[in-house]
């Protein structure tokens, strides 16, 4: 028996948020979402101080995804999406 998982997203972004753009990231708070494969946890940190230090944003939020085959809970989805201006799914190795 073969188990095979179908990688497609399952969940659609809201209509009014999907592909807004931001001006300058000035001010404004991003979040990570860590998809927990080896070293994302290491980009992210950098990334993030240069994003406060450079390009002047106010917060950096980041969280972990269990694993990286399975979606972010829906928890962490409406958590970022509430309080983010600019999410980055990441990805290591």
């Amino acid at each position: 028996m073969v188990l095979l998982y179908d990688p497609t997203a399952t969940r659609q972004a809201e209509p009014e948020k999907a592909g807004l753009k931001v001006a300058t990231l000035s001010g404004k708070v991003v979040g990570f979402i860590d998809n927990a494969k080896p070293n994302f946890n290491h980009l992210v940190d950098d990334l993030a101080d240069l994003l406060v230090a450079e390009y002047g944003v106010k917060q950096v939020i980041k969280r972990r995804k269990r694993s990286a085959s399975v979606p972010a809970p829906e928890d962490i989805v409406r958590e970022l999406a509430d309080q983010c201006d600019v999410v980055i799914a990441g990805s290591g190795d």
